[in-house]
């Protein structure tokens, strides 16, 4: 029995990043034989154990079989005569098949380690195709290292497009993968990696319509609306770590690719369009209810961000209560945030100053400073205690806004 660290630790140590889990795959030994030795077995269609003492996950060394469409239509075999070699075939990419030895040496019949000099995504073998879920992996990938995909693992990729494999991804595996993603320090690489291999309008048709549509005003000649929502998503993780936010940015503008070529130019309407392709995005991911919630108001009420000065107080009123942001005034930070991303996803404008962002924030404590008490000491009751509410913080807004407009 030999134990071998394996897969995505030695990949990261290589790269001299952080190790956040270890694997290991253990050669020549059975289930009772590790079931004897201490370890404790987990799930039902692997060979896995805990070690009795690291809590470390080991792998028997398996081969799998296709079997059926999607990435659950594998028949997995472990037996002692199964080599490392087998084991590591049956691994994704080149750079997730190293393995290092007892004595550090490492194991690498895939040239992984020359992958990782090159900053290349190559896949192991023509298995690849054989799980959908890896086109989403591989794009991962490219995002978080800012990799390049091999032109043979294109290929692959596209026959795979071609042969309909990917309308087999389960709507869970999509978003978990699209989370990893947007926690990257750059995701936009993630929806272009997809985009480079003919696979985002198989999986985000939503987002894969955004390009080619011209983007209103035009602010450059290469910026098309897809352009511009990859470098809002990009502004967004600059400016914030949270996925919410950076999700919220992704799908602000999702309306503009659905707008009829009659009113394309001035984008009329495109909001509404937004927040019903947001919503049914998220019903197809089942996004977390939180997440879906900012996205949806994000889409419908970001332009009110950048038409603030142009906006009647009762509206600027109306947009903190569609955000429930008297409760809740992390949504409008979160909000504003997705906001500043959407204007600084232009070109020119990344370190511009954006003073409707600070007059928002002015006009939010204005507003939240009236409360109920003066009313309800003053013997107002009910509907009347909201009504006069109301009234004082648009009275409130009003004057914040009158007193930017006099201080220009």
């Amino acid at each position: 029995m030999n134990s071998y660290l394996v897969g995505g630790s030695i990949r990261d140590k290589l790269l001299g990043l952080p190790i956040k889990d270890r694997d290991w795959v253990v050669v020549g030994s059975t289930p009772e034989e590790m079931i004897a030795n201490g370890y404790q077995p987990v799930g039902k269609d692997f060979p896995v154990f805990l070690h009795p003492k690291t809590h470390e996950e080991y792998a028997l060394a398996r081969t799998e079989r296709k079997t059926a469409p999607g990435y659950r239509g594998f028949v997995v075999h472990a037996a002692p005569d199964i080599t490392l070699e087998q084991d590591l075939a049956r691994r994704d990419l080149t750079i997730n098949a190293i393995a290092q030895a007892d004595d550090g040496t490492l194991i690498d019949p895939f040239n992984g380690q020359q992958d990782l000099n090159n900053k290349i995504l190559r896949h192991v073998s023509p298995a690849f195709t054989e799980d959908p879920v890896r086109v989403l992996r591989i794009a991962r990938f490219s995002a978080r290292f800012d990799f390049t995909i091999a032109d043979e693992t294109k290929q692959l990729i596209q026959q795979m497009v071609a042969a309909k494999e990917l309308d087999h991804l389960v709507s869970e595996r999509v978003w978990q993968e699209l989370e990893k993603a947007l926690i990257t320090e750059k995701p936009s690489l993630f929806f272009m990696a997809l985009r480079d291999t003919g696979a985002l309008a198989s999986i985000f048709p939503e987002i894969d319509q955004l390009f080619g549509v011209p983007q209103v005003p035009k602010w450059h000649p290469e910026v098309d609306t897809g352009i511009h929502v990859m470098m809002v998503l990009d502004q967004a993780a600059k400016l914030s770590d949270e996925v919410t936010v950076r999700f919220a940015a992704l799908c602000h503008d999702l309306g503009k690719g659905n707008t009829p070529a009659d009113i394309l130019p001035q984008h009329i309407g495109h909001e509404a369009r937004s927040v019903t392709l947001t919503a049914a995005l998220c019903q197809r991911l089942r996004v977390p209810k939180d997440m879906q919630s900012l996205a949806l108001k994000v889409a419908e009420y970001h332009t009110h961000v950048h038409l603030l000065f142009e906006l009647r107080p009762a509206t600027i009123l109306k947009v903190f209560e569609a955000l429930d942001a008297f409760r809740r005034p992390e949504r409008f930070e979160q909000f504003l945030l997705a906001g500043e991303a959407d204007f600084r996803g232009r070109p020119g404008y990344e370190t511009l100053p954006m003073p409707e962002k600070e007059a928002f924030k002015q006009c939010f404590i204005a507003a939240r400073s009236i409360t109920a008490k003066p009313f309800v000491e003053a013997g107002l009751q009910g509907p009347a205690i909201s009504t006069a509410m109301q009234k004082q913080r648009i009275h409130a807004i009003k004057k914040v806004m009158d007193d930017i407009k006099q201080a220009e």
